[in-house]
């Protein structure tokens, strides 16, 4: 049987795969214990550490400036500014661009009606489960401030790459994880307890982050797990992912079906977290939409953001930098909504992209998630 682990693994095929033969790889990572990647996140963290970096605070403290302390090497000073921003950026003081990044952020022909984080800034994840290494970054963190720490860092190479749109920390947290049996309630689906989201969501309002909570779905919809996760949704520093090829119909089985949203479907819950941004009166929401291939989200003409919702299309996957580049233009370039989004993978991919190679994309990811 392929548990949760083994679906984490296989949950992005190589650009150039079938599913099959994803299935198939990810089997073999997971038989020969492959699939972490802290390693790999300790030597980016280390050749960042010398950029001496500032956390400037947008929340909903008084004035100031407080020092923070240092991290891996790298100072640290949190400047508490207006309550409208719950969150931090990571400034490099006196950085100049490593590269020539592309200005434009915003997919032809969009605009930005929100006063959401994504207007003026830029937001780097750490992605994963806190139950499995084989799923993401954050199981492979015992303690969740070391994995802030790495965090912090990897989102301050971002800020120095590209100083005009400083970076904001944030914890892509998977809520609902697809699994190969029904479980109790026949969602296909296993959810983290309460509590475990709160450790991360205390973590994160600490530190000035954002939280992004991602659900896979099964056969569940995305107004169910927005239901169950309102209670932390309601909070002005968390958002929504949505992870689209774990949602099944009923007689498939998630990680052996590839699955799908309809954009009707997203559309819906960007008015669904429009009405919780206004009923609430909290700062404005992000809707990442991840996909690794064309057709699993399907009618995306008719996804539109709000004056309260930004939306992210998230080109995900791991492999070779050129496969990878391919199928952001295909994903996000080619069939524009707003936002587009970068996922890496800090063992899979072949030849990890620098921060100053993603900016290059056009339109430079407004999101960049790390695996």
């Amino acid at each position: 049987m392929l548990d949760a682990q083994q679906i984490g693994a296989a949950r992005r095929p190589l650009p150039d795969s079938t599913l099959l033969a994803a299935l198939l790889y990810a089997a073999l990572l997971f038989l020969a214990g492959c699939g972490g990647g802290q390693g790999s996140a300790q030597q980016e963290s280390e050749e960042t550490s010398t950029v001496a970096a500032t956390t400037e605070n947008t929340g909903d403290s008084g004035g100031g400036t407080t020092v923070a302390g240092t991290t891996g090497g790298t100072e640290m000073v949190l400047e508490e500014a207006q309550a409208a921003k719950p969150y931090s950026v990571v400034t490099v003081p006196d950085a100049q661009p490593q590269s020539a990044p592309t200005q434009q952020v915003l997919v032809d022909g969009a605009e930005d009606m929100s006063d959401g984080p994504l207007k003026e800034n830029r937001l780097v994840t750490y992605y994963g489960n806190p139950r499995s290494a084989q799923m993401g970054v954050l199981g492979e963190f015992a303690d969740p401030e070391a994995m802030m720490e790495r965090l912090i860092q990897q989102t301050a190479a971002y800020s120095a790459a590209d100083p005009a749109r400083p970076a904001i920390p944030t914890i892509e947290l998977i809520a609902s994880t697809a699994q190969r049996e029904p479980g109790d309630d026949g969602s296909y689906l296993g959810r983290l307890e309460p509590e475990e989201i709160e450790q991360y969501a205390q973590v994160a309002e600490e530190n000035g982050a954002l939280l992004l909570l991602d659900v896979q779905l099964g056969l569940n919809t995305v107004a169910d797990e927005i239901e169950v996760l309102r209670p932390f949704l309601e909070r002005p520093y968390v958002h929504l992912a949505i992870d689209t090829e774990y949602s099944v119909e009923p007689g498939q089985v998630p990680g052996v079906d590839l699955g799908g949203v309809d954009g009707v479907e997203i559309q819906e819950a960007v008015e669904t977290l429009t009405q919780l941004v206004e009923e609430e009166g909290i700062a404005d929401k992000v809707l990442v939409v991840h996909q690794f291939e064309s057709g699993i989200v399907t009618n995306k003409e008719v996804i539109q953001p709000t004056e309260n919702v930004e939306v992210v299309l998230n080109a995900d996957g791991f492999g070779g930098a050129e496969n990878k580049i391919s199928k952001y233009d295909i994903l996000v370039s080619a069939e524009p909504i707003q936002y587009g989004g970068f996922k890496l993978f800090y063992t899979q991919d072949v030849s990890l992209l620098s921060p100053e190679e993603v900016l290059q994309l056009e339109p430079a990811p407004a999101v960049v998630n790390y695996q």
